[in-house]
């Protein structure tokens, strides 16, 4: 019963890694102090609380993070490809919706130099894909190391039956050879049972002959002193 649990936990582990998922980073608008912002954002097949760890540590990443409890999270100093912008301040937002959760990042123009905002936007939609790719393979990942867990357990407990059958197999001979060593005794014992018999059939034969003849004896004896006395 537990190795078909361990095997279907297993199973179901598998079959939920082998869909693949595609990132799709999309162009959108979230309100920023007011005003209207746009930004990338993309949707992920997580609960909020599944994407806020790995979130926080990607923005991290990407800038000095100020206020993360706050909504939206201002990340500033952002670095784009080993290149730090003291100027630039990111938005992020993580918004939940059932069973997904749509992740954002976006630039306010004015905070920005004018020559560095269409460049922030394509590096905010290539952050977003990138978190998107990190996620998604860390949750595949994540159901990888629960399948190994359960094909670890369904192997150990798989071992711990081999070694149980050849303790059985063992026990098994050694009481076959107890049954037969107990039945060649069994039938030593009737033999012995069967000797012992005849013996003691020998043995009352010979008493009830010594009785016999000590009758006999006694009355030779009674014989030989009733002349006695008759002598004078």
């Amino acid at each position: 019963m537990r190795n078909k649990f361990y095997l279907l936990c297993a199973l179901m582990i598998v079959f939920a890694s082998v869909s693949a998922q595609t990132v799709t980073v999309k162009k959108q608008s979230e309100r920023v102090k007011g005003e209207s912002v746009e930004g990338s954002g993309t949707t992920l097949d997580g609960k909020l609380s599944d994407v806020t760890a790995l979130w926080s540590k990607f923005l991290k990443e990407v800038g000095r993070v100020k206020l993360f409890s706050s909504d939206p999270v201002v990340i500033t100093e952002p670095n784009f490809n080993g290149t730090v912008y003291p100027k630039g301040t990111l938005y992020a937002f993580a918004f939940e919706s059932g069973s997904t959760t749509r992740v954002w990042l976006g630039v306010v123009p004015k905070e920005w130099e004018e020559k560095d905002v269409e460049f922030a936007n394509k590096q905010v939609e290539k952050l977003i894909y990138q978190f998107g790719i990190q996620f998604n393979r860390a949750k595949v990942q994540k159901q990888i190391d629960e399948a190994q867990q359960a094909t670890d357990a369904v192997e150990k407990q798989k071992l711990r039956l081999i070694n149980q059958n050849k303790e059985l197999v063992i026990q098994m001979s050694n009481n076959e050879k107890e049954k037969i060593q107990l039945e060649k005794s069994l039938d030593n014992n009737k033999l012995e049972g069967e000797a012992l018999k005849i013996k003691l059939d020998k043995n009352k034969k010979a008493q009830d002959s010594l009785i016999n003849a000590a009758e006999q004896i006694k009355k030779v004896m009674e014989t030989h002193r009733e002349r006695l006395r008759k002598i004078n």
